[in-house]
């Protein structure tokens, strides 16, 4: 039997989608995350944790626009380097530790 031919396009375009609805979910963290920390009045920790849940927002989204930009730059893109996927990793526990103390 034959093995089937490997289509290198599909591989980078599900990563690319999985970036993407990543950066959706980080967004509406994020922008939950200020709700939160401006509903029923403003408090001084609340707007400082909604503020640092959206600097990490930022992070993560600067992070993701580059390896998405870097997926659909070449058909076998190089691998995510380690700094960047652990920057990715931190900045999306940081935001839900930030969106749990928001609620807590």
């Amino acid at each position: 039997m034959t093995e089937p031919v490997r289509d290198p396009g599909l591989q980078p375009e599900r990563t690319r989608l999985a970036w993407r609805r990543t950066t959706l979910s980080a967004t509406v963290a994020g922008v939950l995350a200020a709700k939160t920390a401006v509903h029923d009045g403003a408090s001084a920790d609340g707007v400082v944790i909604g503020a640092v849940c959206c600097a990490l927002w930022l992070g993560f989204l600067l992070i993701a626009h580059r390896r998405i930009r870097a997926l659909a730059a070449t058909d076998r893109p190089a691998a995510l380097a380690p700094r960047r996927a652990t920057a990715a990793v931190l900045c999306t526990v940081a935001i839900a530790v930030c969106a749990a103390a928001l609620v807590v």
